[in-house]
Order: C-alpha cells, then sequence, then structure tokens
C-alpha cells in the first residue's frame, strides 16, 4: 500500500457560512499542496472500514496568495457533505489525495481575448476561484458572468461578486438570472437569451474567446448546444460537472480482453500488476493494493487522469477528455483498459 505517500493532511483554519447550506473551508498544512484555479480537491474518509471519497471545488485563487478553500454544499443524503457541514471544527483535519480536475485555463491563454462563465447555483463554486484568477492575473482579458440561481437570497457569492464587479468595472461583467423574477423572460436562461447575452457582451471573436459552463447537466447541455449552433469551436467550450453520477456505463467491449501488465510511475514511485477485463485499470490497482487517485469512478471527473507513454488504452465510457486530450495521450484510469499489449502510465499528484 502507498497511501501514506499519496494522502495529504489538511487542517481546517476557518469555516464561513456563505448562505445556508453552503459553507466555505479554508486550510493550511505541513505540505505546500499545489492547484490551478477550477481544480477541485478530493477527501478521504473511513466509514465502516470502507473508503469513501468526495470531491469539492476550491474557491480560492492561485494568484491572490489566498488560504486554500474549498466549498460545500450540504446534500441531504450526502454522508461527506453532511459530515463536513454539520460536525466540521476550525482546528480538525481532513486527508485529501490532493488537487485534481481540468476544468482549467490552457496553457496558451495568453492567445484569448475575453472568457464567458456560465454557473448555475453552487456550479459558481469552481468559476469563483478562474474568474478571479483571470481578473487578477491576465490584466486585459475581459471576463463576463452569467449566473443563474432560485432567488436572490439563494445566491452563492452574491456579495463578493458586486464588490469584484466595483474593483473590475468595464472589464468584469455580471448578469444575475433568478427564477422568482417577475420578468419570465429572463428569469431562466433559455435559447434565445443565450444568443441575446452573446450579442450584448461579446467583443472578440468565438476563436479568441473561452466558454466555462457549471451547473446541472440539463443547464450545462443547453448552454453546450447553444454555443456550438452559433458557431462557437468545440475546443473553446470547458464542461465541470460538479454531481457525478457513479452510474457505471459501457459504451462497448474492447477489442481485446486478454490479460496485461500495467506500470505505473506514480510520482517518483514505480508499480506494475496485471490488468484483465472486466477490470479496469484502478479496479486492478485496487486489487494489487496500489492507491492511485480517483474520484468518480464513472469517466466524468479526471481525478484519475494519467499520460500514456507506452501502450494502448481503450476507454469504456469518456465525458471529461476532449478529442484533442486524447489524442495528447491522456488517459483515464477508472474507465481504461490496455489492449494489444502492456502499458506504462505516468501519474502526477504533487
Amino acid at each position: 500500500m502507498n497511501e501514506n505517500k499519496l494522502y495529504k493532511t489538511l487542517r481546517i483554519t476557518n469555516i464561513t457560512e456563505n448562505i445556508k447550506g453552503f459553507k466555505i473551508f479554508s486550510f493550511d498544512s505541513d505540505e505546500v499542496l499545489k492547484y490551478k484555479a477550477g481544480q477541485y480537491l478530493t477527501f478521504i474518509h473511513y466509514e465502516h472500514n470502507e473508503e469513501i471519497r468526495r470531491s469539492y471545488s476550491i474557491t480560492s485563487s492561485p494568484v491572490l496568495n489566498e488560504s486554500l478553500s474549498v466549498g460545500v454544499k450540504r446534500i441531504e443524503n450526502g454522508l461527506f457533505s453532511r459530515l463536513l457541514i454539520d460536525t466540521a471544527e476550525i482546528g480538525d483535519e481532513v486527508k485529501t489525495i490532493g488537487a485534481g480536475g481540468i476544468f482549467i485555463l490552457p496553457d496558451n491563454f495568453e492567445n484569448y481575448e475575453q472568457v464567458f462563465f456560465f454557473a448555475a447555483g453552487s456550479g459558481i463554486t469552481p468559476i469563483y476561484s478562474l474568474l478571479k484568477t483571470v481578473l487578477d492575473g491576465y490584466k486585459r482579458v475581459d471576463v463576463v458572468l452569467i449566473y443563474s440561481n432560485a432567488s436572490y437570497e439563494k445566491t452563492i457569492f452574491l456579495s463578493e461578486l458586486k464588490e469584484i464587479e466595483k474593483k473590475f468595472p468595464g472589464r468584469f461583467h455580471v448578469k444575475f438570472l433568478f427564477s422568482n423574477t417577475i420578468e419570465l423572460s429572463k428569469a431562466r436562461l433559455h435559447r434565445n437569451l443565450i444568443i441575446d447575452l452573446l450579442k450584448e457582451f461579446s467583443i472578440a471573436e468565438y476563436a479568441q474567446t473561452l466558454f466555462y459552463i457549471c451547473g446541472p447537466e440539463a443547464y450545462m447541455r443547453l448552454c453546450t448546444y447553444t454555443l456550438q449552433e452559433n458557431d462557437v469551436p468545440k475546443s473553446n467550450i470547458k464542461r465541470e460537472d460538479f454531481v457525478i453520477n457513479a452510474a457505471k456505463k459501457r459504451d462497448a467491449s474492447p477489442p481485446d480482453t486478454t490479460l496485461h501488465t500495467a506500470f505505473i510511475r506514480l510520482n517518483e514511485e514505480m508499480f506494475n500488476f496485471e490488468v484483465h477485463y472486466p477490470d479496469s485499470i484502478l479496479q486492478a490497482a485496487k486489487k494489487a493494493n496500489v492507491v492511485l487517485p480517483y474520484s468518480c469512478e464513472a469517466g466524468r471527473c479526471a481525478s484519475c487522469i494519467a499520460k500514456c507513454l507506452k501502450g494502448k488504452i481503450w476507454h469504456s465510457y469518456n465525458e471529461v477528455l476532449t478529442e484533442k486530450e486524447l489524442e495528447d495521450n491522456l488517459v483515464l484510469t477508472c474507465v481504461g483498459h490496455p489492449v494489444n499489449g502492456d502499458v506504462e502510465l505516468l501519474i502526477r499528484t504533487i
């Protein structure tokens, strides 16, 4: 077992209730925990000798020297969220496998002139980190936030966003949408409203504009289809599922179901174990007592992302990696299966 080296301990230094049922938890650590805006932390909890993992989006910005913080929404039947919201106190320690996720700014971000953020409800959580980072770290980029909520009172970061809007006049534009408003045409986001908002706020060609979307699945689907319909390049649209459906899906069977060996370079350690279909690489790692990063186990969150250095990986399901990322040999171990021979993967958590 390699869990002691993979897991990191964080101490809660501050807890703030932003709105009822949503709290911000700030941490410090004896180790430096690196992260990028838009990522999340995956926490570990043991219940009845079973390891439970849940991921929560980071709300702090790495360019502002803020304390590392995450936002947690209380879910009625959510074991982990109830544990944090109802019982966690300052000074408590939590275990994490570190930061993960690819809902982040691209390496070539200097090529873009504008960013649109579409958020609904607690989908604002990773976007809050991203927009602060863009505004403070990239002075020439224009930022637009379209933010949907049930009501004024249930809007996370409402006062903070209004303060940011005052701090960056002319560069940061916020459009709040409330379901309980009298003007029904602007109560909820819909296709025609998205088109109107694009016309109102766009100042750059879509090729030089990025679009980030986070919210319920139907909301993200609406935004994605409307943007693509209006000639936004598919590669410029980034989505983040903040509610993970852990149901396993299989698109088909792999072309090769024979036994292969996976060689894993995890940070500075090397591991190898056999993988035999129907086990994925992650499932085989668990059986071999090799602890790898993961969260959803459904091909939707990218916590288990790895770089394939040798060999070929077939995915039974994938909702997170783009065609470009697949071409760059990025893979998901939770739904990845070696085919046509052994594989070598690189996984970095530090």
